[in-house]
Formats: C-alpha cells, sequence, structure tokens
C-alpha cells in the first residue's frame, strides 16, 4: 500500500481543512481529487509530500511515517513522487535537457552519460523525443506539460500527484495529457490528479473522492 491514512486531521494556519481522513492508495490506481477550490485538495497533496504537517491520526507514505518523519527523510520520500504543476514550474532560463538534468543531479545521478540516455528515453516516452534542446517558451502548453510530466518520471515513482494538470490547457491538449496520465497509470504507477473537469471522470474513469465541508466521501 503507497498511502495509508487513518482518521487524520489536517490543517493550515491552526484552522482546520479535512478531518476524519481515511485513505488507501494501491500500486497503479488512478484516482481522483473532486471538489471546489479551497475544499482541502491540494491540502491533501501537500501532506503527501510533507510540505504540510498532519496535525492528528495515523499516516503512512511508503516506508514513512508522517507523523514522525524528520526533515533529513524528506528528500528520500520525494524522490519516490512525480509532482505535476498546473502552472509548469520549469525552469526557464534553462533547455528541455537541463531542467531534467538538475532533478537527476539532485537526487544523487552522477554518471552523465546514463544520465543523457534515460533523459532521451523518458522524452520519448511522452511523446517529446528530439526536443530536449528547446527551451520552454519555444513549446506550447501542452508540449511543456508534457515536459512536467517526464520530470514527474525521471526517478521511476510509485505514486504521480498531478494538481490540476489540464488546468491551464485548451480541451484537445487536454485530452492529449490525460490519455497519457492513463496510459502511465495502467503501466502500474498510481496516480492521483485533482481536477474540477467532470469531463476526465467520465472519459478515463478511476476512484473519485469528494472534498465537501472538510470531508473526503466517496459519493457525490
Amino acid at each position: 500500500m503507497l498511502i495509508d491514512y487513518r482518521n487524520v486531521e489536517i490543517r493550515q494556519l491552526e484552522q482546520v481543512v479535512l478531518t476524519d481522513v481515511n485513505l488507501q492508495v494501491d500500486n497503479g490506481e488512478l484516482v481522483y481529487l473532486l471538489g471546489r477550490v479551497g475544499s482541502g485538495k491540494s491540502s491533501l497533496m501537500k501532506t503527501i509530500y510533507a510540505e504540510l504537517p498532519i496535525y492528528a491520526g495515523q499516516a503512512r507514505v511508503f516506508d514513512y511515517d508522517m507523523m514522525k518523519i524528520k526533515r533529513r527523510q524528506v528528500p528520500m520520500l520525494r524522490r519516490q513522487l512525480g509532482i505535476i504543476f498546473q502552472d509548469f514550474q520549469l525552469l526557464t532560463d534553462r533547455t528541455v535537457k537541463d531542467n531534467l538534468l538538475f532533478v537527476l543531479k539532485a537526487t544523487g545521478w552522477k554518471d552523465k552519460k546514463v544520465m543523457d540516455n534515460h533523459i532521451e528515453q523518458i522524452l520519448d516516452l511522452v511523446g517529446m523525443g528530439g526536443k530536449s534542446y528547446k527551451m520552454p517558451h519555444q513549446l506550447s502548453g501542452g508540449e511543456q506539460q508534457r515536459i512536467v510530466i517526464a520530470r514527474s518520471l525521471l526517478n521511476s515513482p510509485q505514486l504521480i500527484l498531478a494538481d490540476e494538470p489540464t488546468g491551464n490547457l485548451d480541451p484537445e491538449t487536454g485530452t492529449e495529457i490525460m490519455e497519457l496520465l492513463q496510459k502511465i497509470s495502467k503501466a502500474g504507477t498510481a496516480i492521483m490528479i485533482s481536477t474540477h473537469n467532470p469531463k476526465w471522470v467520465k472519459h478515463y474513469p478511476g476512484r473519485n473522492l469528494y472534498f465537501k465541508g472538510g470531508k473526503i466521501t466517496f459519493d457525490e
């Protein structure tokens, strides 16, 4: 089990965001987080990658007890995660390849030839082969999001967290991104997607979590 939350309470600046969170996520699952802005979807994700501490309850992510995790353990936790942001968060002053090299170096990769080959394989996987020399501003929004997905896959994560991954994209490009995420999920990587788009839930079925009134339910 990748995530095991039991009776978890999440707070932001002493304000209760979510209570009685009971959530388990296994390998290869596609899980949707559904609810209004401010309902706690991003806060839940932040607790999973230890950006936001858990206030109460029992919580495990991979083999880490999130109630006791130490600061020095957080980078090791995050190496097993991929994170996809709505606003891309690419480094605008460097090429696609250098964006990806930055992540590999930061997570302990050393051999330049191995890194170069790995980057090309990942870019091919997301349909961006041959684009490693380009700067982010030379890419469309959909192409930038594919690079973000490539970045999230660099360390073969067990789990990807995608916060509104199609929010800044047109419908056609959004569909391409969702098809790519579904393909990754079917290959065995669990993906949690925060979205406001009911079309994705209908066309790419997964498990739906509804955020409302400080609770997570499995029914709308």
